[in-house]
C-alpha cells in the first residue's frame, strides 16, 4: 500500500508554522541539526519537560523528519536523510514565521 506523500515544503510549513507545537519543534530540528541526541538529552538541552519531548519526537518521527538508532532510554534521535538534504526548506519556513 502506497500513500501519496505531500512534498516536504508543505509537511515542514504545517508541521512548524501551522500547528501548536511547531516552534517546539523547530527547536528540535536545530538541536538535532547539531548532534544526535536521545530524547533526555533533548529535555535538558531546550529546557522542556521530558514528556513533551517525547510527543514531538513521535509527531516528527511519523512524518519521516527525524529517525532514531537504538533502544528504549537511550534511542538516539537525528534528522532523516530527506529532512538532511532539505534543510533549507526549514530555514525558508524560520525565515517567514
Amino acid at each position: 500500500m502506497s500513500a501519496l506523500r505531500r512534498p516536504l515544503k508543505y509537511l515542514l510549513g504545517w508541521l512548524i508554522a501551522g500547528t501548536r507545537g511547531g516552534a517546539t519543534r523547530a527547536k528540535m530540528i536545530k538541536a538535532l541539526k547539531e548532534k544526535p541526541r536521545n530524547a533526555n538529552q533533548l529535555a535538558t538541552f531546550l529546557k522542556m519537560d521530558y514528556r513533551t519531548i517525547r510527543h514531538h519526537i513521535e509527531v516528527l518521527q511519523k512524518n519521516k523528519i527525524i529517525t532514531s538508532a537504538g533502544e528504549g532510554y537511550g534511542t538516539t534521535y537525528f534528522l532523516s536523510i530527506e529532512m538532511e538534504e532539505n534543510y533549507s526548506l526549514f530555514e525558508e519556513i524560520m525565515k517567514k514565521i
